[in-house]
């Protein structure tokens, strides 16, 4: 894995004034979980609705980091170069032989 940027593991919910439930921007665990190395990737295709057939952007985020980061799917991830914060869809660890390999984490920007 190449890292392009670092990233901070965000952690937790709370409730707003309505009693909504909201995710918080809490850094997650300890110093650790802050600057983690890692290597974002976001790829665009186009596609068309089965239905009407328009035209769509599908745009999806691939991140890798190392193995033994303590990320699940229920944390975000906050881009400390572009500030974006992703939410975690899968976290899979990638294949590898004779050594450790890192996670892969199949992401959604959320802004």
């Amino acid at each position: 894995m190449i890292a392009t940027t670092w990233i901070t593991v965000l952690r937790g919910v709370g409730t707003d004034s309505f009693g909504d439930e909201i995710d918080l921007d809490t850094e997650a665990g300890t110093d650790a979980q802050t600057r983690i190395p890692a290597s974002l990737i976001e790829a665009t295709r186009n596609a068309r609705t089965p239905v009407s057939g328009n035209p769509r952007v599908v745009r999806s985020a691939v991140g890798r980091v190392p193995a033994g980061t303590d990320v699940t799917e229920e944390d975000r991830i906050r881009d400390e170069r572009t500030r974006r914060v992703y939410s975690i869809d899968s976290v899979t660890p990638v294949v590898g032989l004779g050594f450790t390999p890192e996670l892969r984490l199949d992401l959604t920007l959320i802004n």
